[in-house]
């Protein structure tokens, strides 16, 4: 049987700055890394701008028919955690394992689907350890105060990703911190050398804890080699903390390391960056607990271009909460005319659905243009919805009309069509029909595959029984 191409896609490679169709590795199938969370404190909706525009990419091309092979990596050790577990005066892994917790909860309740692999950093620490001996065998490391540094004058190809200035580096100048400003321009260490009260491992490099930094580029090429299709992360990652992943695995393992990097613009609180430094943030169990739908905060995030900053305020989730109320409104009128079964086709209504289907799909091939696909949507439920009201609308219509709003939910996933029936129930009316035919009453029969075609469901009588599928 010949297998079906994947639907084509550009994204914005931040590499080359410029879209490129999106040619994996392997046909068909897309090796992706996210940047996950440090688990130190509640992750805040800033964080879930991000998040969320993972989700949308991973929706999409798994609806574009890719297979995913996707990590998001948990950072469970790094100077934070060290710091707030010992504010407290707990160990790391209880500090780490909460917020754990904790994030996975706020996916849930935004509906985030799991990457294939979740690692934690603290579970890797042997890849780590090899990938800095490789970087020592290249001679591209140094030891200081205890600790192993990469020397970056070594490699050069630094700075691409940022387009950075090389002329500022100084020789010998290097930082410990995992996190640094762009003004920084130093050595950055891979092997942080034991210190009293901190965490450590011992290993043939010697006792410490790895570098924020190491800790990606090990996970990364465990669980997907050499080289991969694309890698995502907030548009604060490019510098310092993908530039240094750049340099490490591509001097420890040679070959590309990426092929398409795709970062995701900020969530601004009025004119600020979003962040916990700057005490702005919001936190997605506040929302939860303020009762905010978890569907308008999920539209709200993913209704801008991921690329465009996207600010936050009160009257941007009450517009998102009814955009989503204006899409199930629809759904709610299209499902009572398609279960009327009233047989009322016109040219014009599906001259409306195909164009919506058309800009949707024009808009997520573009770089997931969510705001473009979901303006061809908004634009079919403001020519819809005069047809539903003049009652000019037959069940036909109302079938393709609430086909593609389930083809575009695959991806945005903010509608509720929880009320449809379900598997068992499906199974026990079928049953029930074969009763009713065993007892010769074919008008019970009919009016069963009639009742169950309205709600989406095909039957097949065959030589082997009877089998269903949705529309």
């Amino acid at each position: 049987m010949k297998m079906e191409m994947p639907k084509p896609i550009t994204f914005y490679d931040t590499m080359t700055g410029s879209k490129r169709l999106f040619e994996p590795l392997i046909p068909g199938t897309a090796k992706v890394y996210s940047c996950g969370p440090t688990v130190y404190d509640y992750a805040h909706i800033g964080n879930f701008r991000n998040f969320v525009f993972v989700d949308i990419l991973r929706r999409t091309l798994q609806s574009f028919g890719y297979r995913m092979v996707h990590v998001m990596n948990i950072t469970d050790i790094d100077d934070k955690i060290i710091r707030d577990a010992a504010g407290e005066g707990i160990p790391t892994t209880e500090l780490t394992r909460r917020y754990e917790k904790a994030f996975f909860e706020d996916c849930r309740f935004l509906k985030l689907e799991p990457a294939e692999y979740f690692p934690r950093a603290t579970e890797h620490i042997e890849e780590m350890v090899d990938l800095v001996v490789r970087l020592q065998d290249k001679g591209l490391t140094y030891r200081a105060e205890g600790s192993i540094y990469f020397r970056i004058a070594g490699y050069r190809d630094y700075g691409k990703l940022s387009r950075i200035d090389l002329s500022g580096i100084k020789s010998g100048a290097r930082v410990d911190s995992d996190e640094y400003d762009k003004e920084s321009l130093r050595d950055f260490v891979l092997w942080k050398g034991h210190r009293e009260g901190e965490p450590s491992w011992d290993t043939r490099i010697g006792k410490g804890r790895p570098g924020w930094h190491l800790e990606c580029s090990a996970m990364s090429h465990k669980y997907l080699g050499d080289t991969f299709d694309i890698h995502t992360g907030a548009e604060d990652l490019i510098f310092p903390h993908h530039e240094n992943e750049i340099a490490q695995s591509r001097a420890a393992y040679g070959g590309e390391f990426v092929r398409y990097w795709l970062h995701c613009a900020f969530l601004n609180m009025k004119a600020q960056k979003m962040s916990k430094s700057l005490g702005n943030i919001v936190t997605i169990h506040e929302l939860a607990e303020s009762g905010i739908n978890p569907r308008a905060i999920r539209y709200f995030l993913l209704s801008s271009h991921y690329r465009k900053p996207l600010v936050f305020a009160e009257e941007s989730i009450e517009a998102s909460r009814s955009a989503v109320e204006r899409l199930e409104g629809l759904v709610r009128r299209i499902r009572d005319i398609h279960k009327s079964g009233v047989i009322k086709s016109g040219p014009h209504a599906g001259r409306i659905t195909e164009k919506a289907r058309e800009t949707f799909y024009q808009g997520m091939q573009d770089d997931l243009n969510t705001s473009k696909a979901m303006g061809g949507i908004f634009e079919m439920v403001r020519e819809i919805n005069p047809l539903v009201e003049s009652q000019d609308l037959g069940a036909a219509d109302a079938e393709a009309v609430l086909v593609l709003l389930k083809e575009v939910n695959r991806i945005i996933d903010v509608l509720d069509f929880s009320d449809e029936i379900l598997p068992g129930e499906i199974e026990k009316l079928i049953e029930k029909r074969q009763e009713a035919r065993r007892n010769r009453d074919f008008k019970m029969a009919d009016q069963i595959r009639d009742d169950l075609r309205s709600d989406g469901i095909i039957l097949e009588d065959t030589s082997e029984g009877v089998r269903w599928r949705r529309i």
